[in-house]
């Protein structure tokens, strides 16, 4: 008998997992009937996934998440449950980074405010924009340096920035300075690029403190997660001049972010597309498919959590 593979979110290519078992869309009709006895849970990694909807599916043994990020899992109750844990690390570590440094750039140099200015035809009447800060020789403080970090501080050393981070432990060999912690590195930096995991290990990580260091010069970058920084306090600087300004890929509330924060002219925004090209997407959908196939064959899953 086929297996049954529960789509909680859809992902690229089910029709490549339609070849491994029966797709049961929950996700389009929210009845878990048909997915009781499946094994197999595949996500996008957006849509919430808590104990509740993990209990609407007593023999499932597997949640493959088309996403680096695994906070919207509850991932103690799949580890009590005895339920294995995949995502998707390392295939869309440069394309995030490529996003971070556009952000960055857009948002140093006005490159909307210019935008807006040549279209609607003031320039003329206006004249140029108000000069801009440079990038190069900038100290940029990148918080978190995993793949996508590192990634992020190697863009930023071409462009002749000087890159600093912080992150749980020092990381011997990378050739940057290391900060205590995150108020440190925001009041040497003149961009803040976040690049952390999300979670309640996270939750509010830069802080009003921290965007008061980064001081009214300073740019924030956020490819993280929203959760990870304060919102209001930031809504609070960059309206009161604070601070200079925000390039964000990910928002509190999301697909919906606050009025208050997106109606500012000093913010570049982005709907959470860091990883949106189509080869990171592709190689994505690609390890959760070689996941999902490894559980079936019995094999050692490809990318597992634990």
């Amino acid at each position: 008998m086929p297996a049954g593979i529960v789509v909680h979110h859809p992902i690229r290519h089910l029709e490549r997992l339609a070849g491994l078992g029966t797709l049961l869309r929950y996700d389009l009709d929210g009845d878990p009937a048909p997915g009781r006895e499946a094994e197999v849970l595949v996500t996008g990694g957006e849509r919430p996934l808590g104990r509740a909807e993990l209990d609407l599916f007593p023999r499932l043994r597997l949640v493959a998440t088309m996403s680096v990020g695994t906070d919207a899992i509850d991932l103690d109750h799949c580890r009590a449950r005895g339920i294995a844990v995949t995502n998707t690390p390392g295939v869309l570590t440069e394309d995030v980074a490529d996003a971070a440094l556009m952000l960055a750039l857009a948002a140093r140099r006005g490159l909307i405010a210019g935008h807006d200015l040549v279209r609607s035809g003031r320039w003329a009447a206006e004249g140029p924009l108000p000069l801009m800060p440079t990038m190069t020789g900038a100290r940029v403080g990148i918080l978190g340096m995993g793949r996508i970090g590192q990634a992020i501080a190697r863009r930023m050393q071409a462009l002749g920035a000087e890159p600093g981070y912080h992150a749980r432990s020092e990381r011997p060999g990378l050739g940057m300075p290391f900060f205590a912690d995150p108020v440190a590195l925001a009041d040497w930096a003149e961009i803040l690029v976040v690049a952390v995991p999300g979670g309640g290990q996270t939750r509010g990580l830069v802080s009003a403190a921290v965007i008061a260091a980064l001081g009214p010069e300073g740019t924030l970058v956020n490819v993280a997660r929203g959760s990870v920084v304060d919102e209001a306090a930031l809504v609070a600087a960059l309206r009161e001049g604070r601070l200079h300004s925000a390039g964000l890929d990910v928002f509190l509330n999301e697909p919906a972010p606050d009025a208050a924060l997106t109606g500012l002219p000093n913010v570049v925004l982005y709907p959470h597309h860091g990883s949106g090209t189509v080869r990171a997407r592709d190689a994505m959908a690609d390890l959760v498919f070689r996941n999902v196939a490894a559980f079936l064959a019995g094999r050692p899953l490809v990318t597992p959590l634990w």
